[in-house]
């Protein structure tokens, strides 16, 4: 009995060894895609919350200017000495802010554009 042959064929060791070396390429190309697409979804969700900041802050903004010029048209009404210069003040008011607010829209729809089509672009 002890001259049993217990060695593993070269055969058996080349193909274990081939095998082996085959699982760790596949298993390194799934890490090195799942790296990436954890780099693109990072990159996207950065650039989405950037955008959605900038539209926060543009529409923040906006109301601000409204209300401020809602205040400075007040004051303006309460310094006013006929009701001719109540009614023209309030004409002027409101063109300015007619203007103001088709600008303020098509600003912010620019803005949510930008957030959209940055959000698709990534998917």
């Amino acid at each position: 009995m002890s001259n049993l042959n217990l060695e593993i064929p070269a055969e058996v060791r080349e193909f274990a060894e081939k095998t082996v070396d085959q699982a760790r390429k596949a298993f390194d190309s799934f890490v090195a895609a799942a790296q990436k697409a954890t780099s693109q979804s990072e990159a996207a969700a950065e650039s989405m919350a950037t955008n959605a900041k900038e539209v926060s802050s543009k529409a923040i903004g906006f109301a601000e200017a409204n209300v401020k010029a809602a205040f400075d048209l007040a004051d303006k009404l309460v310094h006013a000495k006929d009701p001719k210069e109540i009614l023209t003040i309030q004409s002027e008011f409101l063109k300015a802010q007619v203007a103001s607010v088709q600008e303020q829209a098509k600003e912010l729809g620019e803005a949510v554009k930008k957030v959209v089509s940055s959000s698709t672009e990534t998917k």
